[in-house]
């Protein structure tokens, strides 16, 4: 096993700038040798990251080196191994999960966004974040927000087949069932209905359920209900909808970052807070999603 190696030297005058270098190889999940020494698993997009890295620390006139190194021998690769150890880091976030409620969603998306970044920079997982991961589905069912991923393959749909029918789905719309109510009556049933759930086990059998358990759109595999649906109706080869889907699936359930997705959380959450019901939060949720739509088709490269 290889690992990438930065060595850093940055002046004592420029604190702004050794704090944001420090901040960005922190983010990366750099494990540190000694002091100036930096560790990532050898792989292009680390020797990416970090050449962007030692250009930061040139540019405060500092000096900064790449190189490739390896252990020794067995037990010091292990060593070497045992300093990208996020343990520390897991049980941390698991301190702050068993004080959290059920039932506040907020907290819940913050965890779930906190659990992913860790995820992300957890090189070497083990059972620490297997138990993480198990509180934090325990917590998320406790709440009831968000569904449980099903496995299976997603069956390609006729929307001819899906006109004017009603859809349904948990009241109190969030990101991915108000993106997904807009996706649907915009692009799959344009006459759809809503029905808001109470209870999503006593959805009508007449009605579409979905982004709840046992819906027949809800979260599979890896991607979350919006793009169950685009991916269902042949929706997931627009770019437009494919940007607007890594912002849902963000907000959602984390995973990689997207730059316009906080300022987009808190439009949505403003929305939320000053609509009367679900029916006037969809209206307005839906120029935004209309608006986002728009500027992502005009930045598409034109013949």
């Amino acid at each position: 096993m290889e690992f990438l190696a930065l060595f850093v030297s940055l002046p004592t005058r420029q604190a702004a700038g050794r704090m944001r270098i420090w901040r960005a190889l922190r983010g990366l999940g750099c494990a540190t040798l000694r002091d100036g020494v930096f560790l990532l698993p050898d792989a292009p997009e680390h020797a990416a990251a970090l050449a962007n890295i030692a250009g930061e620390v040139l540019a405060v006139q500092g000096t900064a080196d790449i190189y490739r190194l390896g252990g020794r021998d067995g037990p010091q690769e292990t060593e070497i191994v045992r300093l990208f150890d996020r343990g520390p880091d897991y049980a941390r976030l698991l301190v702050t999960m068993a004080g959290v409620d059920a039932g506040d969603i907020k907290a819940l998306r913050g965890l779930r966004r906190d659990l992913a970044a860790l995820v992300t920079i957890d090189y070497f997982p083990g059972e620490a974040q297997r138990q993480a991961q198990e509180a934090f589905a325990a917590l998320e069912a406790a709440s009831g927000d968000e569904p449980a991923t099903v496995a299976g393959k997603i069956r390609r749909l006729a929307s001819a087949d899906f006109q004017d029918r009603r859809w349904a789905t948990r009241k109190n719309l969030w990101v991915d069932r108000m993106a997904s109510a807009w996706l649907i009556r915009r692009f799959i049933d344009r006459k759809a209905t809503f029905l808001w759930l109470d209870n999503p086990k006593k959805c009508p059998k007449s009605a579409l359920g979905f982004d709840f358990d046992h819906a027949a759109f809800t979260h599979v595999g890896g991607r979350v209900t919006f793009e169950v649906l685009a991916a269902s109706f042949g929706l997931d080869n627009d770019p437009a909808l494919a940007r607007i889907a890594a912002i849902v699936h963000c907000l959602d359930v984390g995973g990689v970052p997207v730059v316009e997705a906080a300022g987009i959380e808190a439009l949505l959450s403003g929305l939320r807070a000053a609509a009367a019901n679900d029916d006037k939060l969809l209206t307005e949720a839906s120029r935004v999603f209309d608006g986002l739509y728009k500027n992502y088709q005009q930045e598409q490269p034109h013949d």
